[in-house]
């Protein structure tokens, strides 16, 4: 009885330290809705390029301003949403949203995420625009591994499958548009549905 006792206390224990050291409330939800958000997002940039003059995507002036203000505007919805719905699920669980674990992830998941942004906003200025796509998910995909050790393991799985979609668009750069919707878009859905009845429907 006192070996079942103790192998249960050990048990405990390491539940607890596994969280304290993860940050476990991000939102299953979350990613679904950003998935959502980027497939309407490509579907008004598609509408907008296919229904222009020349019928393929103008890379200056007005269509592309318009195509990088929809991409900001999902990125921003993205974040938004994902940080109501982690801040519901923190509470519901009567945990903290913010402390040096949740900072950790964030600070890790950053540093990839803006040293691409950066890289690909040069490119952009050099008018190199053919591997914008394929950079994203790259850069994207490598953000969610780093920031994976403070968090739920499961997202390194969508970061390498980002970073596979990133490499094939690379080598493919005429399906670099559909290779980013099936990325940001379905595998975010599928991911954050995975999530949602894995963590939130159990808790």
């Amino acid at each position: 009885m006192e070996s079942k006792d103790y192998l249960k206390d050990l048990s405990e224990i390491k539940d607890l330290m596994n969280k304290s050291s993860r940050f476990i409330s991000l939102s299953g939800l979350s990613g679904i809705m950003a998935g959502i958000y980027a497939l309407i997002g490509a579907t008004i940039a598609y509408w907008l390029v296919t229904t222009s003059v020349r019928g393929y995507l103008i890379l200056d002036g007005k269509i592309f301003r318009l195509c990088l203000i929809i991409l900001f505007l999902v990125a921003l919805l993205s974040v938004i949403t994902g940080i109501i719905l982690t801040t519901r699920k923190a509470k519901k669980h009567n945990t903290k949203i913010w402390d040096a674990t949740s900072k950790r992830l964030v600070i890790n998941f950053l540093i990839p995420l803006i040293a691409g942004g950066l890289y690909i906003l040069i490119m952009l200025s050099n008018e190199k625009y053919g591997q914008t796509g394929a950079l994203m998910l790259i850069f994207y995909g490598l953000a969610l591994v780093n920031a994976s050790k403070y968090s739920i393991g499961d997202i390194r799985y969508l970061g390498y499958t980002e970073i596979i979609l990133g490499l094939i668009a690379a080598l493919m750069p005429g399906y670099g548009f559909w290779l980013w919707v099936l990325g940001f878009g379905i595998m975010h859905i599928v991911y954050g549905t995975w999530m949602h009845f894995k963590y939130d429907r159990s808790n």
